[in-house]
């Protein structure tokens, strides 16, 4: 799917929102490897997402597979700049539930494919069938993301308290839904 937003970093580009496919995995793995290192944000740092790219691939094809759950990459030039996530129980009790996730390239931050990317699960999972919430956390501290949340309609649900521990100080989670 092509999304007809433009993003200027000096010059204009087409960002390309694509679904990720298995042979995906190696550029997939070094993406979070880079972003890991530019945000405090993510749940790993710089060189801790450490994947087998043989299971990594088997694991991108067993989500594509799944009518509840997605992975969809935003693309400048054929480059990943951004991925989206949302996975999703396949148990009976719990598949109407998925937990996003979504990181941006540092360079491409706040030029608003972070929005784009989540209007597009979000469209994705009100017409699958089976979504009915989508759920996520983030770090007390990242007013950007939550406020792009709030927007969105996601609501606080809940605070776990100093779950990420950095540089000397404990950092609370705020736990969000959106019911579609």
């Amino acid at each position: 799917m092509k999304v007809g937003i433009k993003v200027t970093n000096n010059n204009e580009h087409n960002v390309e929102i694509r679904e990720a496919v298995g042979s995906d995995a190696k550029t997939i793995i070094d993406f979070y490897q880079m972003v890991g290192g530019e945000t405090d944000f993510l749940s790993f740092g710089k060189g801790e997402f450490k994947r087998d790219v043989i299971e990594y691939k088997k694991e991108i094809e067993q989500t594509r597979s799944q009518s509840n759950s997605i992975m969809i990459l935003a693309l400048i030039q054929h480059e990943i700049v951004g991925i989206a996530t949302i996975h999703s129980s396949q148990r009976e009790r719990s598949k109407h539930s998925g937990t996003l996730g979504i990181v941006i390239a540092k360079a491409f931050a706040g030029k608003g494919i972070g929005k784009t990317l989540m209007n597009e699960l979000l469209g994705w999972a009100s017409t699958n069938g089976i979504t009915r919430k989508i759920n996520l956390a983030t770090r007390e501290d990242n007013a950007h993301a939550i406020k792009l949340y709030k927007q969105l309609g996601f609501e606080q649900e809940g605070v776990i308290r100093k779950e990420t521990f950095m540089n000397g100080r404990y950092y609370d989670t705020i736990m969000m839904g959106l019911f579609l």
